[in-house]
């Protein structure tokens, strides 16, 4: 039984075929196209697609001019990317805390990590549940400090009726494999700022924003190069999967939360194990469904005895000597946290996390 599946519809290798077949393998068409329909889908005016949702955050705090001697709030709770993204862009990421009862970063802890330093806040939708945006667009928008979502698991999710993307200046998703929605590897940014997203389309192609140059009868593209830029763009076949994944994937999704509501009817009774809370009026994408326990380690050795696979997601990345090791203010694991993930409508997956 496998940890995780991955969903290709016949509609998606049909459209694969097509673009295989065209020749024309790049960006193009198909991605101009992907980028339409995701923008309905996320509500945010500008959605630029990328290769990779690492590449998304590098990209927005790029954009956002995040340098040398710069800080950036992260949260220990997320998978690495958040944290190596920050020092890509030659910043320093510093560590808030979560809420235990959400596994999402602490407002009030970002709060006492400010300072006049810090030039972003990344919250990350742990597992899809959104964070409490409101309370920390609270804490960041009288001081001026930009927010930027790391979405990757959350992609479908809603916030007091609002999709995740169009909420806040920047919302990066991924489309990696394992995602319920998936471009086979991708990712992509909402940007609510037509000058952001004119700086994302720019920096995603060397520098050079091909929605507005149009080369010459001879190929001669005649754009000056006026800012650093990189090749992050997303090409043909890996927005043709996008597309023809993309109609099938509200229903799926809807699959995933009837199981997730299964899963916290039945755990409800049990004092032993909490399932995380998901805040009133927001809708988890589900991609795994997080409890925490006292015992982890023979709860899991429990799960895997009925053929449940157990796998280790994310643990705190404060303690990767490149992130600078432990963070000495966080108190630590107060209990141990277990996720599952429904990525089969009839199996669950587990995995191992670490909180605080």
């Amino acid at each position: 039984m496998q940890l995780f599946s991955t969903t290709v519809t016949d509609e998606a290798i049909a459209r694969v075929v097509e673009v295989l077949r065209s020749g024309f393998l790049n960006e193009g068409d198909v991605v101009k196209a992907f980028e339409a329909e995701l923008r309905a889908f996320v509500g945010a005016p500008h959605v630029a697609t990328l290769n990779s949702c690492t590449a998304a955050l590098h990209l927005c705090l790029e954009v956002l001019g995040v340098g040398e001697g710069d800080e950036v709030i992260v949260p220990p709770q997320t998978f690495v990317a958040t944290g190596l993204a920050v020092l890509h862009a030659g910043a320093r990421p510093v560590f808030a805390d979560i809420d235990p009862e959400t596994g999402n970063l602490d407002p009030q802890s970002v709060a006492r990590k400010l300072t006049p330093a810090t030039k972003a806040v990344i919250p990350v939708h742990w597992g899809g549940a959104p964070v409490d945006l409101d309370a920390i667009h609270a804490v960041c928008d009288p001081a001026g400090t930009p927010v930027i979502e790391d979405a990757a698991h959350a992609f479908g999710a809603t916030y007091k009726g609002r999709p995740i993307g169009s909420v806040s200046r920047f919302t990066c998703f991924s489309f990696q494999a394992i995602k319920g929605m998936t471009t086979g590897d991708g990712g992509a940014i909402a940007c609510l700022d037509e000058a952001d997203a004119d700086a994302v389309y720019t920096r995603r192609w060397f520098g050079i924003d091909k929605r507005r140059i149009t080369p010459n009868e001879i190929g001669e593209r005649t754009a000056l190069i006026e800012a650093l830029g990189y090749k992050y763009h997303m090409n043909n076949v890996a927005a043709a999967l996008g597309l023809g994944n993309l109609p099938s994937y509200p229903a799926r999704l809807q699959r995933r939360r009837e199981i997730d509501a299964r899963y916290r009817a039945a755990f409800a009774a049990m004092n032993s194990v909490r399932p995380l809370r998901v805040l009133e009026r927001t809708q988890s994408a589900c991609w795994l469904f997080g409890v925490r326990v006292e015992r982890r380690l023979d709860f899991a050795r429990a799960l895997k005895g009925r053929g449940v696979p157990v796998s280790v997601i994310d643990r705190r990345i404060d303690r990767h000597p490149v992130l600078g090791g432990l963070t000495p203010d966080l108190p630590g694991p107060r209990s141990s946290m277990l996720s599952t993930s429904p990525c089969r409508c009839t199996t669950s997956s587990a995995t191992t996390t670490s909180p605080r």
